[in-house]
């Protein structure tokens, strides 16, 4: 690999992790889950057949392989059903997942575990196919110096978990929402010119957003990262001299990629250059190949499927 390319970042965004705004959150999704299923009455199949003192156990197993994400928020899950539940966590969050073989057990209240199983494998399903997916693209750029992240398309509610999802599978994270970073699009060179002088240039807008890094509004503080979308190379070359954080190159064609990194890099420039747009697992070897530093994707979010998990259940004095 080119120890050249090979660069950390100046700036990056924050990673999400499994903190207190994460199981806010979750927390959230739980109730609005149980409020679909229970509508402020009961689960009327389970309370009908199932005897209040049943006792029992059951092991969340996955069906098939990946990369296992989200598993702690059982915990949280169980919490907000205010379930008679013990539960045992048998892998951690980015360890892969074998078919088979449990990664976690549940004992206690069947009525219980009947009402909240659906809820349990729903969430930790969904993210452990979004690192699943997200694992195999990574695994598609390892030869290369390329740096995989996600992107904003992500199911509304769930914005941090299946960011973090995405950082189980080895993917980094971009922003987690418009307060994390000024990010100048097409749209925004468009709509901020005026009536009478059409669009601003790029390398307005870009001078624009670094003159705000750090300022304040009443008690908000302006992000420092600053990263600007270009669609040319004739608007990268006007903004690169300017020293954005990151510079996007959106839906560039592989030769294009490839001289821009050649641009920046003769000129010594410490922007980081990330490419967008058309980003499928087959593209991906070819874009890490021109030497771009990031590589953004929503495939990892927009187009995960989720793994497919169940129950088996046992008897709970079984050991």
């Amino acid at each position: 690999m080119n120890d050249e390319l090979s660069r950390k970042p100046a700036k990056d965004y924050q990673t999400v992790t499994a903190d207190s705004l994460l199981e806010a959150d979750l927390r959230s999704l739980v109730r609005l889950s149980i409020a679909e299923d229970l509508r402020d009455s009961l689960d009327w199949t389970t309370v009908c057949l199932i005897e209040p003192e049943s006792r029992g156990g059951c092991q969340i197993v996955p069906r098939e392989g990946g990369v296992c994400a989200g598993l702690a928020t059982v915990l949280w899950i169980v919490d907000e059903f205010d379930a008679d539940l013990e539960v045992e966590l048998s892998l951690e969050d980015g360890q892969h997942l074998t078919p088979g073989k449990p990664i976690a057990t549940l004992r206690g209240s069947v009525r219980d575990l009947l009402t909240s199983e659906r809820t349990i494998l729903n969430i930790v399903g969904r993210l452990c196919g979004i690192a699943s997916l997200t694992a195999n693209y990574v695994a598609a750029i390892r030869q290369s110096n390329a740096r995989l992240y996600d992107t904003r398309k992500t199911t509304p509610g769930w914005r941090l978990l299946e960011k973090y999802a995405v950082h189980c599978g080895g993917a980094h994270n971009h922003r987690s929402g418009l307060h994390d970073g000024f990010l100048i699009k097409d749209n925004h060179l468009a709509l901020a010119g005026d009536t009478k002088g059409g669009p601003i240039s790029a390398s307005t807008a870009a001078e624009k957003a670094i003159r705000w890094r750090g300022s304040r509004i009443e008690r908000l503080t302006a992000p420092d990262i600053v990263e600007i979308e270009v669609d040319s190379l004739e608007q990268f070359r006007e903004v690169l001299p300017l020293n954005p954080d990151i510079i996007l190159l959106d839906n560039f064609p592989i030769d294009q990629l490839r001289e821009a990194v050649t641009i920046r890099n003769d000129s010594k420039s410490p922007v980081e250059l990330e490419a967008s747009g058309n980003v499928r697992i087959e593209t991906l070897p070819a874009i890490a190949a021109t030497g771009v530093d990031r590589i953004s994707s929503g495939a990892l979010t927009h187009q995960a499927t989720s793994l497919d998990l169940g129950l088996d259940w046992f008897d709970s004095h079984e050991s």
